[in-house]
């Protein structure tokens, strides 16, 4: 089980095994989309989950 807490928004309990790529579908975000952090650090989308607890960040675009 996975603490996932999503800037701004909720935090969910997920039972999800993969990639952060995968924790980022679970929660409906992509990875253009946002980004995961565990212990304060971005981590690689690719990296297997390795975390019981992380926070999702939206990217902001604009120009």
């Amino acid at each position: 089980m996975i603490t996932v807490d999503v800037a701004g928004d909720e935090t969910h309990e997920l039972d999800v095994e993969g990639t952060y790529a995968d924790l980022l579908d679970a929660v409906g975000l992509g990875p253009h989309e946002a980004t995961v952090l565990v212990d304060g650090r971005p981590v690689p989308e690719d990296r297997a989950i390795d975390a019981d607890h992380v926070r999702v960040l939206r990217l902001i675009k604009g120009g």
